[in-house]
């Protein structure tokens, strides 16, 4: 899954929603607003961060370093391990539905920790939340690597997702601290350097790595990264006083995740088996539905809940919410399956399936710096459906070309437009969202729409993997029953001969994606169309 970046809401400056634009190139996977917010009510910086308030110091490069460092091992393992489904599906012997945990797991352990940024920064510290991160984040990088089965996989993948989704907005707290407004800007556009790099690096790496050497090394080469940062950032980082600021909403937080995480399973259980009504699909969902609406109850009661949910009553935040939702379902839910094509139908391996992908990568984070600024003249609701439209069309245009043997440079050049489209949309949407927010309610909707992107993902890719194994199961023989699993255990010469069936089950499946990005459509119009 390409890394989602998260709109960033300083509440200290009067700039917030001016500069949101370039600050959304951060991380993928964090609520900067959250942890920017609860650090500045945590109280002053200490000594050592009022020192360092010089920006251009080479204190201050220092720090950036080893922000960046620990941002872009996060934003790399969002990044390399869709390259290596496939191989995970055939060295495990698991069904896709079962795989897309590796990822599901992963992106709903991020939504979990987002919202807890800010009160443990407040209870423990940046320094100390900090290095606690990375180190764990290491840990089940190693642990990870060193799975013996796809469920201890899951479970270390969540492991690292709790860790992970910490990094970033800690490293962004301590850097805003420890430098000026007025140089804001310039702390901003460093730390979207792993934002830049990591989805054009992360897959070809992570397809050199499985093809080349093991699959084992995408998680195991995060430890010694991780222990180079831990050791910088235990040396560097300038201590601070823990001063918490507000209680934690427990019941939402143990009613989120979890529900989500039951709901999906139950429902990719039911449509996997053909028998939502059986005990092992049934069960789950319905649990996981009632903890759903326990939090949402919750959410629109609290006085403090973990999620404001009271904001979507306001327009042009529910809106740019509905937008995100949806397009992010259908984009970052399909891009699981592109590697997955390029290896399963065209026979290419992991690294070129990587290469393959480096266009699209390159028309989104192009477009994406330009469209952060044009947000800045044009109004969102005539910026942001037209991006919607575009990767519409892009994503249509390749969808309907997905075959056997259609050649590259097609479906290269309708996901590059498919990207230019994506990079009009994400970014000007997030900024759109927080505009019009009173400044003491921007850290909730900050940390609103850093989740909904994850979220979007994790339902997405649950949902079109699901689709994607029923897909296969209709069209391949019956002997082949088991989808992409059975399909692993044939020579690579009877697969060749089922290359059309294959390619329109994924054909069959991208369908469903491209209309989830088209329905984006229809909440984006109700943007605001004024400055």
């Amino acid at each position: 899954m390409p890394p989602t970046p998260a709109p960033s809401t300083d509440t200290t400056t009067a700039t917030t929603t001016d500069t949101a634009p370039a600050a959304t190139a951060t991380a993928p996977t964090t609520a900067p607003g959250t942890a920017v917010g609860g650090s500045d009510r945590s109280g002053p910086p200490g000594p050592t961060a009022r020192h360092a308030r010089r920006p251009g110091t080479p204190r201050i490069a220092a720090l950036a370093s080893v922000v960046v460092l620990g941002s872009l091992m996060t934003v790399l393992d969002t990044t390399v391990v869709n390259v290596a489904l496939n191989r995970l599906s055939a060295d495990f012997h698991a069904p896709l539905a079962a795989i897309q945990w590796v990822v599901t797991g992963y992106t709903l352990a991020l939504a979990a920790v987002i919202p807890l940024t800010a009160w443990a920064i407040g209870r423990f510290g940046t320094k100390r939340l900090y290095l606690l991160a990375i180190g764990a984040f290491a840990l089940g990088s190693a642990l990870a690597g060193l799975a013996w089965n796809i469920e201890s996989l899951i479970a270390f993948r969540v492991l690292q997702g709790l860790a992970g989704g910490a990094v970033s907005p800690v490293g962004m707290t301590i850097l805003i601290r420890a430098s000026d407004p007025a140089h804001r800007g310039r702390i901003m556009s460093i730390l979207g350097i792993p934002v830049l790099v990591g989805p054009l690096i992360g897959p070809v790496l992570g397809g050199y790595l499985v093809d080349q050497v093991s699959w084992r090394w995408i998680f195991l080469i995060n430890v010694p990264i991780g222990l180079l940062a831990l050791l910088l950032g235990a040396r560097l980082f300038p201590r601070d006083t823990p001063q918490p600021t507000r209680r934690l909403d427990v019941p939402g937080l143990l009613a989120l995740s979890p529900g989500l995480a039951l709901l999906l399973y139950g429902l990719s259980t039911g449509a996997e088996r053909h028998a939502f009504a059986s005990p092992g699909a049934l069960l789950p969902t319905l649990l996981g539905a009632a903890l759903v609406a326990a939090f949402v109850v919750r959410a629109l009661t609290a006085a403090e809940p973990l999620l404001d949910l009271r904001l979507l009553r306001h327009r042009p935040f529910g809106t740019a919410v509905a937008t995100l939702a949806l397009f992010t379902c259908g984009y970052f839910g399909s891009m699981m399956l592109l590697p997955l094509y390029y290896q399963v139908v065209r026979g290419q391996s992991a690294t070129g399936a990587g290469l393959l992908g480096i266009p699209q990568v390159l028309a989104t984070g192009i477009t994406m710096q330009f469209a952060g600024r044009l947000g800045d003249k044009v109004a969102p609701g005539k910026l942001v459906p037209t991006g919607v439209v575009l990767a519409a069309i892009g994503f249509l245009a390749f969808t309907t070309q997905v075959a056997a043997d259609t050649p590259y440079a097609v479906l290269m050049a309708a996901l590059a437009l498919m990207g230019v489209g994506v990079g009009m949309t994400i970014m000007p949407t997030m900024a759109a969202a927080t505009r019009s927010i009173d400044a003491d309610r921007i850290p909730a909707a900050s940390t609103t729409m850093t989740i909904v992107p994850q979220l979007g993902a994790s339902v997405g890719g649950a949902l079109m993997s699901v689709l994607l194994a029923g897909a296969m199961t209709d069209r391949l023989p019956r002997a082949l029953s088991g989808g992409l699993e059975a399909v692993h255990a044939l020579p690579r010469t009877a697969v060749r001969h089922l290359a059309p069936q294959l390619a329109d089950a994924f054909q069959h499946t991208y369908v469903w994606a491209v209309g989830f990005v088209a329905l984006a459509a229809l909440p984006a119009v109700f943007l605001p169309r004024r400055r």
